[in-house]
């Protein structure tokens, strides 16, 4: 079993998985700013700085189904009183593979904060770069442990299976194609799909590219913007 969660992390996007035995990995987190629980088959990894042993017994505790216990409110609820953090949306955790070639959708970058999509990604992420499209913004950065992360936000009026509307690119291209095109030779960009009843419409354009699913990705946000190595 790798010792990190990068290590996690990068064998996962290979499609190396941790073993499928029922337990959980209790890791450090990789900064002072992300903490959180990823949810693989039969399998949960907890990235915190916490005592394990705490975690395990917390667990333990969960009035739940042992493979679901880490997912379960009430550990999730206690994991947020011990840390001190707030809970974030649960997401389908799904990675994708960089794509050949230019971005297939025209690109106009944006260096300002004043798109919400791109606020959001830069309180979360480093290194982060973000473009306009026809229809939508798009965002790259460097995300949990260093991870490449794309997001983006589609427009309201456009198609269903992609990015598609009036003097827009056909049905079925994907807003995420041109992230796959911007990343760094050789490596994968992950996405979240995202299960907040707002969201529902955008996941299917946000995620047509067909990424492969990985499992649940939850994020614990420390409360306070002054905390060590959080963003404003």
């Amino acid at each position: 079993m790798a010792e990190t969660l990068r290590d996690i992390l990068d064998a996962a996007a290979r499609g190396v998985f941790p073993p499928p035995d029922g337990r959980t990995t209790v890791v450090p987190q990789p900064s002072p700013r992300d903490a959180g629980v990823l949810s693989f088959t039969a399998h949960s990894v907890v990235f915190v700085d916490e005592d394990p042993e705490w975690v395990y017994d917390t667990l333990r505790a969960t009035p739940s189904d042992a493979l679901a216990a880490s997912m379960n409110s009430r550990f999730l609820t206690a994991l947020m009183d011990r840390t001190g953090r707030e809970q974030e949306t649960i997401d389908a955790l799904l990675v994708a593979g960089p794509l050949p070639g230019r971005p297939d959708l025209a690109l106009t970058e944006l260096t300002g904060p004043d798109h919400s999509r791109v606020a959001y990604a830069r309180a979360r992420r480093d290194e982060v770069r973000a473009w306009a499209v026809a229809g939508g913004v798009v965002t790259l950065g460097r995300g949990v442990a260093g991870r490449l992360e794309v997001s983006a936000e589609v427009d309201e009026g456009y198609g269903s299976g992609g990015w598609a509307g009036p003097s827009s690119p056909p049905p079925g291209t994907s807003p995420l194609s041109p992230c796959g095109r911007r990343s760094p030779r050789g490596t994968p960009a992950a996405c979240g799909r995202s299960r907040r009843p707002a969201m529902c419409r955008s996941a299917p354009r946000r995620c047509s590219s067909r990424p492969e699913p990985q499992g649940l990705n939850l994020s614990a946000r420390a409360r306070s913007s002054g905390c060590p190595g959080s963003r404003p």
